[in-house]
Formats: structure tokens, sequence, C-alpha cells
């Protein structure tokens, strides 16, 4: 059954602006969205009482009523308040906090994924002839180690992860090549501009992102949503980092089940060339 932060991220586009504003404010607020009358969400979002009915509506519900229980009954089986580090934590204690917060980013971001852009994603990374995978900071490594996926199966991609070298590969990128670009805010300069290059050439583009409302969901063509709420000790954006990297070994796994013959061999070829970079035991 569809979650309804899921069918906000699916129906996003097709919003008002007023709309816009409810959707963010309940992505990013969900506990106070619970919590507030139709009049107090309404002058949160700056828009009228109607407009929040409206918005309801849209999503399959009868009233704001209607839509607070199901966002509450959905509340009830996925957690989205992350674990707090205190002072007094033991690194035993802070390790467990983590491994809570990396289990509530997976179900979450299993809430707001959707199954069909998921597998055209897949199905577009697997036939495309040239894959460029985009990310900056936290996000670079990701790209790598997507890439390195991708090759393993023989499919031609690369990583990139320097902004100048970014808008010079997206600049060569053709109709028969994949774009894909990582941010978690989605508001990274450099990989939204690498992305729209490539699609300026013609390449299909795919971005990973936690937020719809964001100039890279704006930008790409299949946008696959991530659900993590970052706390302050999270620098290294742990939780997120470990949503995306479950998106591209799922989509990686794919491409291994529906594999042809030739890609059946170049993974053969793979694990013999690596196994000559092992020792005997």
């Amino acid at each position: 059954m569809e979650s309804t932060m899921h069918r906000i991220h699916r129906l996003y586009h097709e919003m008002g602006p007023g709309e816009r504003k409810i959707a963010d404010y309940i992505l990013n607020h969900t506990q106070e969205t619970i919590d507030s009358t139709v009049s107090e969400l309404a002058e949160r979002c700056n828009c009228g009482d109607a407009t929040v009915v409206r918005f309801s509506r849209r999503l399959g519900f009868e009233g704001y009523q209607a839509l607070k229980i199901g966002i509450a009954a959905e509340m009830g089986s996925i957690s989205t308040i992350g674990s707090q580090i205190e002072p007094t934590d033991t690194c035993f204690d802070i390790f467990q906090k983590r491994i809570s917060d990396i289990l509530i980013a997976l179900q979450n971001t299993e809430s707001v994924l959707d199954m069909s852009d998921l597998e055209l994603a897949a199905q577009t990374i697997l036939q495309a002839k040239h894959i460029v995978v985009f990310g900056l900071g936290n996000s670079a490594a990701i790209a790598g180690d997507a890439a390195h996926k991708f090759l393993r199966v023989g499919l031609r991609a690369q990583a990139c992860c320097d902004n100048h070298m970014q808008a010079i590969v997206a600049s060569h990128m053709d109709a028969d090549s994949v774009a894909i670009g990582i941010s978690h805010s989605g508001t990274s300069k450099d990989i939204v501009e690498a992305l729209q290059i490539a699609k300026n050439g013609g390449a299909k583009t795919i971005c990973i992102t936690n937020y719809a409302a964001s100039p890279l969901s704006a930008t790409a063509d299949i946008s696959l949503f991530t659900q993590s709420d970052e706390t302050k000790h999270s620098i290294l954006a742990m939780s997120s980092r470990i949503a995306q990297l479950a998106i591209f070994d799922a989509i990686y796994t794919y491409i291994v089940v529906h594999a042809d013959q030739a890609a059946v061999q170049a993974i053969y070829n793979t694990e013999m060339a690596l196994k000559q970079k092992k020792l005997t035991r």
C-alpha cells in the first residue's frame, strides 16, 4: 500500500505553489503537522484553509483530519525521530544509536521510494552505453561505489567527483548516455549543472536526493528519493549515505539478475582478474 509520504513525493510536480508549501512543511515537520489544526497549518504555510483541504483531497483523503490520521497511523510503524547522542554515552551506546538511525533511514526510504521509478532507472542504466555518476563531498564515495559496481558487470561507467571535470565530461554525453547525480540536499550547484549539461546533449538523467522540492529533482528525468533526517552529530551523513548505497545495490543486483550472456562473461572476467590480486592462504 502506498504511503502518504510516497504519494506526496509522487504528486509534488502536479501541485500548485500553495500546495507545494504544504507538502514541504509536512515532509520536514511531520509531527508538528499531526499536532496542528487546519488553520495553524495554513498560517505556517502562508495559504488559506481551503488550500489545505484541497491538498488533502489530492492525496485521496476526505479532508485534513483524515490526512492527519493517515500520517499518524504510518508513524506508528515507522519512526521518524533520530537518536540523540549524549555526552554520557559510551562509544558502544553511540554505535547502537547509529545502527538505529540507519535502520530508520532505510525504512523511511522504502516508504518514499517509487517502485516504478526505481525499475525505470535500473532498466535505463542497463541499456546505456555510457554511464557517469556525479558526486561531490560526502556523495563522492557513493558515486565511486556505484561506478565500481556497474564496471564489474561490464557496463561502461565512471565516477566524476571534480567539479571542473564534471562539466567537461557532461558536455560529451549524448543520447546513449545516462548521467546520475547524487546530492542529499538536491541543491549542489555543480551536480545540478552537470546533469543539465548532460541533458542538453541528449543524455538521460537520474538523481538520488532526499528532497522532491529541489533543483536537482527538477532537472532529472527520473528522481529516486531517500528519507533520512541527519542530526547535528551526523556530519558525514551516515544514514543518508547508507540509504543511497542501498538504492545503488538494488539496481546493481537487478542488472546482474537480468544480465545477458555478455554481462555474465564480464562478471566472470572481473572475478578472474581480481583473483590474481589475492594471496593464497
